[in-house]
């Protein structure tokens, strides 16, 4: 609101600012309600995937209740379905990713975030990370095939085991590979943001790069680094293709690392195609609804586990 004095010693009073003031607030609700839909679709869109999940596997909660997840015995011709081993499967296959891929990881994050920040060679394995990342998995699975199976068998030849070359241990190097570029990227990003006061008077106090590193750089980042690594389990996780073309696809529980197995995408991939009859497909959709409910529970621990980093 405006208020004038004219030559006649009158007041006049502008009524441009209380129409501009009207047109803020218009805008500001409009942005606001955007923003809240946006994020009730999300919650919708999750709730409403997880629900159609459940609905389409009544039939195997029914028949099976808690024995479907306890269960060894995958047999649809005897219409017997447990999901443990593909549970084991997928557990035992990406935590081993996870435990092959976190030192090499790391080491990434702290060679372009602290030693190559710039230039000709950091440029060039950023962007190998980057289109690393990028190979669709099936590209993973032939290369995994052809080139590291072999190498695999070899290995279990000397060992004295039998020489699959396919299995657990197979399918989890190429998962290792394939989650590298997201932690990296991630654990790359926190360590930049590290403050370069604190490291220029860790220097200053005589500090070598590989103290300031180590506790400096790394506490300091350390929530990030994580998450990246949460980040990069959820991603092995849900990997479908390449785990299918390399763990062997044998729906027993796993003996060894070294064994044949199944996780729960890659039989849902296998299978879903040759169901046959309402039971089958039940049981391979609350698969899904397995798979669906331990990504959950995962990246809720993990953000828990972030909280308490940050907080000490």
């Amino acid at each position: 609101m405006e208020l004038t004095l004219s030559n006649n010693n009158k007041i006049t009073i502008s009524s441009n600012s209380i129409k501009y003031s009207d047109n803020w607030k218009l805008g500001e609700n409009i942005f606001n309600s955007v923003l809240t839909g946006s994020g009730i679709m999300i919650i919708m869109i999750v709730i409403g995937i997880f629900l159609t999940l459940i609905l389409s596997s009544l039939p195997s909660i029914k028949q099976f209740g808690i024995n479907f997840v306890t269960g060894t015995t995958w047999d649809p011709v005897f219409e017997r379905f447990g999901a443990l081993p593909f549970i084991a499967g997928t557990l035992i296959t990406s935590f081993l990713a996870l435990l092959i891929s976190i030192p090499f990881s790391i080491a990434i994050s702290i060679l372009l975030g602290e030693y190559f920040k710039r230039g000709i060679f950091s440029g060039f394995i950023k962007s190998m990370t980057e289109l690393l990342a990028g190979v669709p998995s099936v590209i993973f699975g032939f290369w995994g095939i052809f080139f590291l199976v072999p190498i695999v068998r070899e290995f279990e030849k000397i060992l004295g085991i039998t020489a699959y070359g396919i299995g657990i241990f197979s399918s989890s190097i190429i998962l290792a590979i394939m989650i590298i570029p997201f932690s990296a990227s991630v654990g790359r990003e926190v360590i930049e943001l590290v403050p370069s006061d604190i490291k220029e008077a860790a220097y200053a106090m005589g500090a070598t790069r590989y103290e300031v590193i180590k506790k400096i750089v790394l506490p300091y980042a350390k929530s990030g680094i994580f998450a990246g690594i949460i980040l990069s389990l959820g991603r092995a996780l849900g990997e479908t293709m390449a785990v299918t073309m390399l763990i062997g696809n044998f729906n027993k529980m796993p003996t060894s690392i070294f064994a044949p197995a199944n996780t729960m995408a890659s039989v849902i991939a296998n299978e879903f195609s040759e169901s046959t009859f309402e039971l089958y497909t039940s049981s391979l959709i609350e698969i899904g609804v397995l798979l669906f409910i331990v990504s959950t529970v995962i990246n809720l621990i993990g953000k828990w586990v972030i909280k308490r980093m940050v907080v000490r």
